[in-house]
């Protein structure tokens, strides 16, 4: 329960309360940008939130607080110079911070009444299947970012339509699980195949779809 809720936090922190722009301006300025700072008082606030605002929480919210900083610090020297290396080792580090400090920290954590395990575990699909999914596979997918910007840039496609179209289908998908309407699924990737049939026939968009 206590992992869930950490990893709600660490999620919404991460990928959803943070822009491109913040990144880039940090990635830019280092130490002395200003959205790194904001970036870590919103991940307090979020766990703040999650965690009920009380006494028996400070200490360890300020520890995961402070690796955040030293974690986000190192990410920010680049020591590899591989950003999909790096994006996952960041948020590898993370992960392991959050199980370290929901199995190991010795702490009497009340469970708030109005948050279910299962209502938490509904909002950390919902997380994980829109922004977070968004940006890991933007990572998985920037081997291929010289071709897809040149195809793109021949491309009239609205900006983000991509981004916002998968999170729609994911989460269509899910819904379709949670209400057993396997056929549903069925159809949405079939709807989908015929919509991009055009392009698959073209050798010059078959990378880009």
């Amino acid at each position: 329960m206590l992992f869930i809720k950490l990893l709600l936090a660490h999620f919404l922190g991460d990928f959803v309360f943070q822009s491109n722009k913040w990144i880039k301006h940090k990635e830019k300025n280092k130490f002395k940008s200003i959205f790194l700072y904001i970036h870590i008082l919103i991940h307090g606030i979020l766990l703040f939130g999650v965690l009920g605002f009380k006494k028996q929480y400070y200490l360890p919210i300020t520890f995961i607080l402070f690796t955040h900083f030293v974690i986000d610090g190192l990410k920010l020297l680049r020591p590899i110079n591989n950003d999909r290396i790096l994006f996952f080792l960041d948020q590898l580090a993370h992960l392991a911070i959050l199980f370290w400090v929901a199995n190991d920290w010795s702490l009497n954590f009340d469970i708030q009444t109005y948050i279910t395990e299962k209502n938490l575990l509904f909002a950390l699909a919902i997380v994980l299947l829109t922004s977070v999914t968004s940006i890991v596979l933007k990572v998985i997918f920037s081997i291929w970012k010289k071709e897809i910007e040149e195809i793109s840039k021949k491309d009239c496609s609205l900006e983000n339509a991509g981004k916002y179209i998968g999170m729609l289908e994911r989460l269509l998908v899910f819904s379709f699980v949670l209400l057993n309407q396997w056929e549903a699924i069925g159809f949405l990737l079939a709807a989908k195949s015929v919509f991009r049939f055009g392009d698959l026939t073209k050798a010059k968009d078959r990378q880009l779809t």
